[in-house]
């Protein structure tokens, strides 16, 4: 495909006679191929050097004067069209259509990363800081049952010769797919395993369904405050991220069919179950008025449900009300089993799920199976049940213990959690250029405590200073004598 094409650092222009002004492509420079056409033919477009209504060389002609493949160009031309930069005309060819620069390629104001979050963000993933993580998104590791895991990635590592040949199945493991849709059947949405795709995570199945479902320029709903890596993946492939408020009661209703009436969203990101960061889940009535709203203004509805094995039974499921009709449900093992297994899933509709399966193949190949075997191999261990239990019970106690230790510390929690890994806590003061979350976030990092500040999670200018505290960490002495060192006055 386009992107493996192999070709020399630099390609030649082509011929001066040919009246096609020169497209540098660089083999191993920043983006693939495809990326780099496009830039590029944004970019004579933009400054007019390619005028509206010039006539585009043919495929077979670029591919050949730059030194790609034919698919290349041919992917390349199809997302200039669909950013409205060239039209197709049948039996013609290609023509550039207009001259200004859509919204999501026009260049952005520069806005610097502030130093503390340019700090915080490997830090918080690593996991290799000797730092107290208390901002992170894992638990410790002794709390997962690392017999249970590591006597199944010993089993996963048995995998049968026959097996080391090829990529694996494109849509994952099939025995893993065959139980999750028998476990899911019993107790959420009945399900087929082809209506399941293995991803490397969940962040992994959210860039899979915006390529799928977006295009720049798109609108995409979210939950205000939200998950931090979704916010930067919607905007990195383009999209716009409109948010939704959502507090302790759940989402703004009101808010929400407002902006789908306006803005017409393609599809919008919700935690129907212990959200990211406050640990609220949404009523059945809420849900239910969710999926009503997604019918009348035609967007999908993308269920992060990542954190249900941890929540009470019987919380609301938009996949379960829905059938998977208007909603695709992503899971993830990291919160229950291990972040370094990286597995996640996507469970969506018979007729969708090709074009999801297409895309991933397209971006990456099949996905690991011998990750897949040992989340199998663990997941129907007879001791993973009681584990998963142990675990709920131990979150149960850190919540408590942590909401205690931050009241002490002059914090209120900005909502009361259903369960889960979180709780959200801050100041009432609102927030000035001396004095903000990221200023204290940097002030831990000195000190050896990693903070989620709430830049982290909003879309919106913060009203108050607080963070995402993690159950598993944040009843440590060294928090709470930090917090009283710098609490405001």
């Amino acid at each position: 495909m386009g992107d493996g094409d192999t070709a020399p650092d630099q390609h030649p222009a082509p011929a001066p006679d040919s009246g096609w002004p020169a497209v540098a492509i660089a083999r191993g420079g920043k983006g693939s191929l495809v990326d780099q056409i496009v830039a590029a033919i944004s970019a004579l477009v933009g400054g007019r050097a390619l005028r509206v209504g010039t006539k585009m060389p043919s495929v077979r002609q670029f591919a050949k004067c730059n030194g790609v493949s034919t698919f290349t160009v041919v992917e390349a031309y199809d997302r200039l069209v669909t950013l409205g930069l060239l039209s197709s005309r049948r039996g013609s060819g290609y023509f550039v259509a207009r001259q200004d620069l859509p919204a999501a390629l026009a260049p952005a104001p520069f806005s610097p990363t502030p130093a503390a979050i340019d700090a915080l963000t490997p830090e918080l993933y690593s996991g290799t800081s000797d730092a107290l993580p208390v901002g992170a998104g894992w638990l410790p590791p002794e709390w997962y049952g690392e017999d249970t895991i590591l006597d199944a990635v010993r089993h996963a590592m048995r995998i049968p010769a026959n097996r080391l040949r090829g990529y694996g199945h494109p849509l994952g493991f099939p025995t893993l797919r065959q139980h999750m849709a028998a476990t899911l059947s019993e107790e959420l949405v009945a399900i087929e395993p082809e209506q399941i795709l293995l991803t490397h995570g969940a962040t992994h199945a959210f860039d899979l369904i915006l390529r799928t479902l977006t295009k720049p320029g798109d609108t995409v709903l979210v939950e205000d405050p939200g998950y931090s890596n979704l916010l930067s993946l919607i905007r990195h492939h383009g999209c716009v991220a409109v948010g939704i408020r959502r507090g302790e009661q759940g989402l703004d209703m009101e808010q929400l069919a407002a902006q789908a009436q306006a803005t017409q969203p393609k599809l919008m990101f919700v935690n129907t179950v212990l959200q990211n960061p406050l640990g609220t889940s949404l009523s059945a009535a809420q849900a239910h008025r969710l999926l009503a709203l997604a019918e009348q203004f035609d967007f999908w509805l993308v269920e992060d449900d990542i954190y249900r094995e941890l929540a009470p039974r019987g919380e609301a499921s938009l996949a379960a009300m829905d059938g998977l009709r208007r909603v695709i449900r992503v899971g993830s093992f990291s919160k229950t089993l291990s972040p370094v297994l990286r597995v996640g899933s996507i469970c969506a509709s018979s007729s969708l799920l090709p074009e999801l399966l297409r895309v991933k193949m397209l971006a990456g190949l099949t996905t690991s199976e011998i990750n897949e075997r040992a989340v199998y191999h663990a997941i129907t261990a007879r001791p993973y049940k009681r584990m998963v239990e142990r675990l709920i019970a131990q979150l149960d106690a850190g919540r408590e213990r942590s909401t205690a230790l931050l009241r002490e510390a002059g914090m209120a929690p900005l909502a009361r959690p259903r369960g889960g890994m979180f709780v959200s806590a801050g100041w009432p003061e609102a927030p000035t250029p001396e004095w903000n979350g990221k200023v204290v976030a940097e002030q831990a990092l000195k000190a050896g405590i990693l903070l989620s500040p709430n830049d982290f999670f909003l879309l919106r200018p913060a009203e108050t200073i607080w963070f995402r505290f993690n159950a598993a960490y944040a009843d440590h002495p060294q928090l709470l004598q930090f917090l009283r060192s710098i609490r405001p006055r």
